[in-house]
C-alpha cells in the first residue's frame, strides 16, 4: 500500500482519493482549534501561501483525541481556521489518529514514521508532559498530540515526522529540498 491507495472525506462528507496529489510534496497534519499549538495555523498557512505554487499542499485533519480541544462541527473548525488565520489549504473532516478508530491514513503515516526526533530539553520536557497526559497514546508510534506534523515527498514517501512542538517555520527547508 501507498499514501496513493487511500480515501479520506472532505469536511463536507465526500470521499477525496489521495491519488490526486502524486507529484506533489505534502505536509500531512492533525490539528486542533482549542490547543496551545494552534497559533501553528499561521505558520501551516505562510508555507502553503510560499510554496503551494512550486507544488506544496497542506493537509488538515481536525482530532479531537487529545484533551477535547478540537469541539465544534467540521464546518465551525473550518471556519474558526478560515476567519482567524486566513486557511486556504485543505482541511478534511474530523478523525481519530489512534486506537480502535483511527483513520487508515494515520496508521499507514505511522508505520512509515514511527517517531519523531526531539531536540532541544524544553521541547523533550514538553513532549514527556504531553505523553503522560496523553490518554489516546497506547503504542510508541502513536500520535502523541496535537499538530504532529508528516512531510511527504512528490513520490508519496514519508520523510520526516514533526513533534507538535515543532514550528511549521522550521520544516521551511525540509521542504523546499523537496520542491
Amino acid at each position: 500500500m501507498s499514501l496513493y491507495d487511500y480515501c479520506v472525506e472532505k469536511r463536507n462528507g465526500e470521499a477525496f482519493a489521495l491519488d490526486q496529489l502524486k507529484g506533489k510534496v505534502l505536509l500531512v497534519v492533525n490539528t486542533a482549534t482549542g490547543c496551545g499549538f494552534t497559533p501553528q495555523y499561521e505558520g501551516l498557512e505562510k508555507l502553503y501561501e510560499t510554496y503551494h505554487d512550486q507544488g506544496l499542499e497542506v493537509l488538515d485533519f481536525p482530532c479531537n483525541q487529545f484533551a477535547k480541544q478540537a469541539p465544534g462541527t467540521d464546518e465551525e473548525i473550518h471556519e474558526f481556521c478560515t476567519m482567524r488565520y486566513k486557511t486556504q489549504f485543505d482541511q478534511f473532516k474530523k478523525i481519530d489518529v489512534n486506537g480502535e478508530n483511527e483513520s487508515p491514513v494515520y496508521t499507514w503515516l505511522k508505520e512509515q514514521m514511527p517517531s519523531e526526533d526531539i531536540k532541544g530539553l524544553k521541547n523533550k520536557a514538553t513532549m514527556a508532559m504531553i505523553s503522560k497526559i496523553s490518554d489516546s497514546c497506547k503504542k510508541e508510534s502513536d500520535i502523541k498530540w496535537n499538530f504532529t506534523k508528516f512531510l511527504v515527498d512528490r513520490e508519496g514517501n514519508v520523510v520526516k515526522r514533526y513533534a507538535p512542538v515543532v514550528d511549521p517555520a522550521e520544516i521551511e527547508k525540509d521542504i523546499k529540498g523537496l520542491l
